[in-house]
């Protein structure tokens, strides 16, 4: 078999492995490579929301500060401005900045299967990033990177005014819940999100990258435990 079928076949069977551990009783139909999700319905001819006005903003701005410009272009983030449950993770990577979406590569569809086991459709949740740009290479978020993309994101949340956030990897759960610990140490822990009035629920888990490249049973049984948590404070009923 060729390294192509080998990696469709690990895929395949992550895909079987998860879905056992999720407790989710089927198989996708079509092919791993094809699941893709689809960008949410345009807003009406028209009419402007909130969330588009920071959209708009957000390309007006773009790069947002020197050491992003080598961008192709702003990553927004996708989901209903009434989304009960928000996801952030760091930054866009190589396949979110040629399409300008949040999560459309490995870890995307990885996150698209726990929110379905979830017992959610990705296009009933929020899903963004504290950057808003890709950093070059891939790299870490720098200080000032972060600093130029938080309004953003802060205001984003001002607007959603999510039931639940939950923080993917330890740079997000860091920069949202203003700490130093490591995603180790936080994981399945809730924190508060505060802003002026809001006082959000705040759940820390693991990045869907982080578990492709440590696929074990217990970094499985571990995200699934944090996740659960949160299913049960929204009182959402596995599919």
């Amino acid at each position: 078999m060729s390294s192509q079928g080998d990696a469709q076949q690990r895929v395949a069977f992550q895909y079987l492995e998860t879905e056992r551990l999720l407790g989710v009783d089927f198989i996708p139909v079509a092919p791993i490579s094809s699941v893709r999700p689809q960008p949410p319905e345009p807003t009406p001819s028209g009419t402007s929301s909130p969330l588009d006005e920071l959209r708009s903003r957000v390309e007006a701005d773009f790069p947002f500060c020197d050491s992003l410009s080598s961008a192709s272009r702003p990553v927004f983030g996708e989901g209903p401005e009434e989304a009960r449950l928000v996801f952030i993770g760091e930054a866009p990577g190589a396949q979110e900045d040629e399409t300008g979406r949040p999560f459309v590569g490995a870890a995307g569809q990885k996150l698209d299967q726990i929110i379905g086991a979830m017992g959610l459709d990705r296009d009933a949740v929020f899903i963004t990033n504290i950057l808003k740009a890709r950093p070059p290479e891939n790299r870490t978020p720098t200080v000032g990177e972060i600093e130029s993309c938080a309004p953003y994101l802060r205001e984003q949340l001002r607007i959603i005014k999510p039931e639940v956030i939950i923080t993917l990897g330890g740079p997000a759960t860091k920069f949202i819940l203003g700490t130093t610990e490591g995603i180790s140490r936080l994981r399945g822990r809730w924190g508060v999100w505060e802003d002026d009035a809001l006082r959000i629920p705040v759940m820390p888990t693991f990045h869907p990258a982080y578990l492709l490249r440590n696929y074990t049973n217990e970094t499985r049984k571990q995200m699934w435990s944090d996740v659960q948590k949160v299913v049960e404070l929204l009182g959402l009923a596995k599919k």
